[in-house]
């Protein structure tokens, strides 16, 4: 990865978890902040900011809402997932829409995935 911490991303990593979206609070305050394996919010990874990590399972959640299914968002979005594949990341896509009217089944999702990668 180019770097860790990519010092010229901090401000905006900054912005950015001050002001989530209403779903990234939802997931965050009431799943993923108290959740038994620790995740970060709006973690710079190389030339990326993430929305959620979880270094211990390699994981990357990406909450998307409508703007990323145009053709330009998804091809960018598509770049954004091999790079972080090509570190050995697993980038999970969730669409808001699935946040709003699935939460439980969504914190399901979540905690397999994590029990897996962790395995």
């Amino acid at each position: 990865m180019d770097r860790k911490h990519n010092k010229s991303l901090v401000k905006y990593a900054s912005k950015l978890r001050k002001e989530m979206t209403k779903e990234e609070r939802h997931l965050w305050y009431d799943f993923l902040r108290c959740y038994p394996v620790k995740f970060l919010r709006q973690k710079i990874l190389g030339k990326f900011i993430v929305d959620f990590y979880c270094a211990d399972a390699g994981l990357v959640i990406e909450l998307d809402g409508s703007q990323h299914y145009t053709d330009c968002i998804e091809q960018y979005d598509e770049e954004r997932t091999k790079y972080l594949n090509g570190y050995g990341i697993t980038v999970v896509r969730i669409s808001n829409l699935d946040i709003i009217n699935n939460f439980e089944g969504v914190c399901v999702y979540i905690d397999s995935l994590v029990n897996d990668l962790r395995k």
